[in-house]
């Protein structure tokens, strides 16, 4: 069970994690809550509708990791199209579905990410041989989400576009910079792919 997820008789994973992964996936989970950002009902904590019926932006965001996460639905930023006013029209779809689903889209991953840092906290006291973390299959389904954010997020700081990126990565020198952060998304993706297994009927 060390490094990977197995399955848990009647659903469910369990994986043992030592103290060092611990504190780095809660780490991460907590930059990636803090790079979402807070609910549109934080401008207004005592009414309870704001939430419901605030509208999202409707514009990419800035940011190229959040771009990564919240992507445009109806742009293809490979191969544009090659009609202005097609492009414009994708443009303005693209406005309108993100503005009434990024908010919807913001707190489902705000919620995975939690889901991920509670189930952390609540690990029996971890010594130095780890602990064994087990999840239920709707916990199971929360990490599986946050992992797969959690890997995008750091593929989008190191700038992997696709497989050919991702091979590079594995000859990285130990001295170049970025090799601590290339470690924690290998090491993630061997954590999801066995999650993913664990939950495959």
């Amino acid at each position: 069970m060390p490094g990977h997820f197995e399955p848990l008789p009647g659903g469910g994973a369990a994986v043992a994690l030592d103290e060092v992964e611990i504190s780095i996936i809660r780490s991460l989970a907590v930059q990636l809550l803090e790079l979402i950002g807070p609910g549109p009902a934080e401008d207004a904590p005592g009414d309870p509708l704001a939430e419901l019926f605030a509208e999202g932006p409707s514009e990419p965001p800035s940011d190229p990791v959040l771009r990564r996460l919240f992507p445009d639905a109806y742009t293809d930023p490979v191969e544009p199209p090659a009609d202005p006013r097609r492009a414009e029209e994708n443009q303005a779809h693209s406005a309108e579905f993100r503005r009434f689903t990024e908010n919807d889209l913001r707190a489902g991953k705000r919620d995975n990410a939690l889901a991920v840092i509670r189930s952390l906290d609540a690990l029996a006291p971890v010594d130095e041989a780890g602990a064994v973390l087990e999840l239920s299959p709707e916990q199971s389904q929360r990490w599986l989400a946050a992992l797969n954010d959690l890997r995008l997020a750091i593929g989008s700081r190191l700038e992997i576009g696709d497989e050919d990126d991702t091979d590079l990565l594995y000859r990285l020198p130990d001295e170049d910079p970025r090799k601590p952060m290339v470690m924690a998304y290998l090491w993630l993706g061997g954590l999801q792919e066995t999650l993913v297994s664990t939950l495959m009927p």
